[in-house]
């Protein structure tokens, strides 16, 4: 991985939640860590780096008012994971998302992240 250049802390994502290419509909990954700005998942498949994704997280009715929420991401890094050979970790920043959909994001780092 890359020089860290974040700025904000990840926290890891205590809840496991796909995240959608909502072109596709097809899962990318799987949040495993979470900020404000960006996050990190986990998939079985290499992403190209610096491709930008419209990506779509659903939400249940407890998590929020919603279905779903959708935004625009950029890959910045992508290797294999530590853990297994056959899957891949990436980190994403968020490129675009509107002001009540970042609200809701938020929401989900502050209920469902932990320290770590």
């Amino acid at each position: 991985m890359e020089t860290e250049r974040r700025l904000i802390n990840r926290r890891k994502f205590g809840y496991y939640m796909p995240v959608f290419d909502n072109a596709t509909n097809e899962t990318l990954g799987y949040l495993s860590d979470i900020s404000a700005r960006g996050f990190k998942l986990e998939g079985n498949r290499p992403l190209p780096v610096y491709k930008v994704y419209r990506m779509r997280l659903n939400l249940s009715a407890e998590v929020a008012p919603v279905s779903s929420i959708v935004f625009d991401a950029e890959v910045v890094w992508c290797e294999p994971s530590p853990y297994s050979p056959s899957e891949y970790e990436y980190g994403f920043q968020i490129t675009r998302i509107n002001p009540a959909e970042q609200r809701l994001f938020d929401h989900l780092v502050q209920k469902y992240s932990v320290a770590g």
